[in-house]
């Protein structure tokens, strides 16, 4: 970028703003990057965190040391290596101690360091004592041997390690969370056994595909029993793309009536859930749950209680229920961008980050086996004088009480460098014992052996990949465990509907000519027999359950839904039904429908046009209703009749004109919405002009009794004496006997009734 400065005439330069500003949030992203957020592939940490262990190490804070007080070593940190806020360098400090937030935990707490309920509940530095835990050895252990690169701390007074010479991956093995600029990293904890088995196949097979190394890492092992439910292949994605999400279901046990909630999802909190299952039972979201008990202690740190209202209540969906509306159940976001070995922020896959680690893990081991040779090359240079020295000594120490510069004396008399002058003139006296010829000699075949090995393992590829494969087995016997998070296949849990929650009692739901709406506990009641207002008389009735929704249809072929249960008693009045819905101005209300989603009825107009509809394609949540049925030209709504077996019911369809048609309900189609077949005959002119049209509709089946009725006159027909009406859907039918040309209503009379 351009950029244009101006020296003022007071010599100051002088930039744009625009370039001043773009400059210095680049410089400041840049920083949070690589500084603060983000981890490195070589040691798996951010800066703050390698900070504290190695001031951890520098103060002798080893695992076999004793604790000392967390404000000590936090104030080593900001005071040589990390100028930031005390609280922020504690906090990354508490958060390495945690188990139940750390898979390996590289710091050892006493005192208060917070609980899984609440981890931010950690008591003040001053008050917290610590020290670095057995694992972190795996990071320090090959601190002093040449393993890593020094850099000057942030006043240039001291060095610090560039990273740390992690001997397993402990970037997959702790995973870490961070967000920075532009860009943040999500990644999850590993087991520490599956990742050094996938490192070593790796370096057996280079071009190991992520499929093989899934053998290995099966997935991602977070410091809980919760289980991981993400799929296998989903797993196997996230890891090829180093992008995804996994989630983690809390596990629970049926003790006797109880469920009892024995480990949590990671980072999930017991409080908030039980919080979050109070405030449903609270809103009458959970009628089949009747207390809860937070039994948690030492022993048993998570101990969720939920107790069912009965036995008969089931537990697994309750649960399934619960982990779909609570913190039981939590999705994770995985992004494993991390620094690399070009130094530069990148989402890796499994496969890249294993390959950039090794590469890194390699070259640690060759600088320190390159690093203890130069020691052991340069013991053995000055055991060499050391030896020429003992074999002459009576000579050396002659040449030292009679010259007054003896060093270069001695080099020119035994052919010895500076530095074995040097050695030879700081020799004690105590060392010219007897034994000190053989104790040199051993000393050197050892170090001979010692450096022929190096100088192998150094010059052979194979021997390399060896002793790294051996350390890494090393590494993984004596900090690896068993995995802690069970990969478990399960089904994705489903909420309780509001048909699920409210009990299944039989309601008879009752609306009259004027609109009104109410709902009845049972079968059994008589909608006429009940009051109405004055001017008001019954019209429409249904019979249900009450956690079946009542579905109305209108004069203009709309239907509606209105959950029954949530209707008034039938004790009293009701309410207006168009409180509930918004239907068109003047229409009126022509059936209701109740029964289970599956349940099916017949949708007619009286133009002779019907279909057969099921009652979930009824079902409408828009207060404006949903069209179903469509109206030609004159036409009039029929009232809907229900269809309790498709198989083996008829179709009765009578006309203005006496005229009487029956067919298989098969015969119509199963349509969500429309017009419908032709089921009887009528010119579609008479039906415009209202000459002719259809005045009742019926569904009844070869074993019960059509009633026909006629004003006062009814005429009751079983099936075998129909066989005249029978016929296919759309002729026009036979006419009725005489007297009966005027029907006002098709009866069906099951049989035994």
């Amino acid at each position: 970028m351009s950029e244009t400065i101006v020296i003022g005439a007071d010599g100051v330069e002088q930039i744009p703003l625009k370039s001043y500003t773009e400059k210095a949030y680049l410089d400041y992203s840049m920083y949070v990057i690589l500084d603060r957020a983000l981890p490195n592939i070589a040691d798996g940490l951010k800066p703050v965190q390698r900070r504290i262990v190695y001031a951890m190490s520098e103060l002798g804070l080893k695992s076999n040391a004793k604790h000392k007080k967390s404000a000590r070593t936090v104030g080593d940190v900001i005071g040589k290596f990390h100028p930031h806020g005390d609280s922020a360098v504690y906090e990354a400090m508490v958060l390495m101690s945690q188990s139940f937030s750390y898979r390996y935990p590289l710091i050892d707490g006493q005192g208060n360091w917070g609980s899984p309920d609440d981890p931010k509940s950690f008591a003040a530095m001053r008050y917290t004592e610590s020290k670095l835990t057995k694992y972190a050895e795996v990071l320090l252990s090959e601190l002093g041997q040449g393993t890593v690169d020094w850099v000057p701390n942030f006043d240039g007074q001291m060095d610090e390690p560039a990273t740390l010479p992690a001997r397993v991956p402990n970037i997959l093995l702790n995973g870490t969370t961070g967000i920075a600029v532009g860009m943040a990293t999500d990644i999850p904890p590993h087991n520490l056994r599956e990742v050094v088995s996938a490192c070593i196949h790796l370096l057996d097979e280079p071009n190991a595909s992520i499929a093989a190394l899934c053998e290995h890492v099966k997935g991602p092992d977070f410091p809980t029993d919760a289980e991981i439910i993400t799929p296998a292949e989903d797993l196997r994605k996230m890891y090829e793309s180093g992008r995804g999400s996994l989630r983690m279901r809390a596990l629970w046990q049926d003790e006797g009536e109880d469920i009892v909630i024995t480990s949590l999802p990671h980072q999930a909190s017991g409080s908030k859930v039980l919080e979050q299952i109070a405030q449903q039972m609270q809103a009458k979201k959970l009628p089949m749950v009747v207390d809860l008990r937070d039994e948690s202690d030492h022993e048993n740190p998570t101990r969720l209680v939920v107790i069912p209202r009965s036995n008969r209540v089931d537990k697994q969906a309750v649960m399934n229920h619960l982990f779909a509306t609570t913190d039981l159940e939590r999705s994770y976001r995985v992004n494993m961008n991390v620094i690399g070995l070009d130094g530069r922020p990148q989402v890796k896959g499994l496969d890249k980050i294993l390959t950039e680690w090794l590469e890194i893990r390699t070259a640690t081991t060759r600088r320190r086996l390159e690093f203890r040779l130069d020691k052991v090359l340069k013991r053995l240079h000055i055991l060499d004088a050391l030896l020429i020295a003992f074999l002459n000594i009576d000579e050396v120490i002659a040449i030292i009480r009679e010259e007054d510069q003896p060093k270069p004396v001695l080099m020119s008399r035994f052919g010895i460098t500076d530095t074995q002058a040097e050695a030879v003139l700081e020799l004690k006296l105590r060392h010219l014992a007897k034994l000190e010829e053989m104790k040199i000699r051993g000393e050197q075949d050892e170090l001979a052996a010692e450096r022929d090995n190096l100088e192998l393992t150094l010059g052979s590829t194979r021997r390399m990949k060896t002793l790294v494969r051996k350390e890494l087995l090393a590494a993984a016997e004596e900090f690896g465990d068993d995995r802690r998070s069970p990969l478990v296949a399960r089904e994705e849990a489903r909420a309780f509907s509001e048909e699920d929650i409210v009990a299944a009692e039989p309601v008879t739901v009752i609306l009259s000519e004027m609109g009104w709406i109410r709902s009845g506990k049972g079968h059994e009641i008589d909608p006429l027999s009940l009051s109405y207002k004055a001017g008001d008389r019954y019209k429409l009735s249904a019979r249900g359950k009450s956690n079946q929704p009542v579905i109305i249809l209108d004069s203009t072929g709309r239907t509606y839904t209105v959950a029954a249960h949530t209707l008034p008693s039938a004790r009293g009045q009701g309410e207006p039904l168009t409180g509930r819905i918004n239907p068109p101005s003047g229409v009126g209300f022509m059936g209701m429908m109740m029964g289970s989603d599956e349940g099916h009825y017949l949708l007619a107009s009286d133009a002779g046009y019907g279909f057969i509809a099921k009652l979930s394609d009824l079902q409408s949540k828009n207060k404006a209703g949903k069209a179903a049925l469509t109206l030609p030209k004159g036409a009039l709504v029929l009232p809907p009749v229900a269809i309790a077996d498709m198989a083996s019911s008829h179709v009765v369809a009578v006309t203005t004109e006496g005229r009487m048609l029956i067919f298989p309900v098969g015969d119509l189609p199963l349509m969500p919405r429309g017009k419908g077949n032709k089921m009887i005959g009528i010119p579609s002119a008479r039906v415009a002009n209202r000459e002719e049209y259809v005045t009742a509709v019926a569904i009844f089946s070869e074993r019960d009794t059509l009633k026909v009725i006629s004003g006062k006159r009814h005429l009751s027909l079983k099936f075998s004496e129909l066989e005249h009406y029978l016929g296919e859907r759309g002729r026009r039918g036979h006419k009725l006997p005489r007297g009966f040309q005027k029907v006002d209503a098709l009866q069906t009379i099951a049989a035994g009734k």
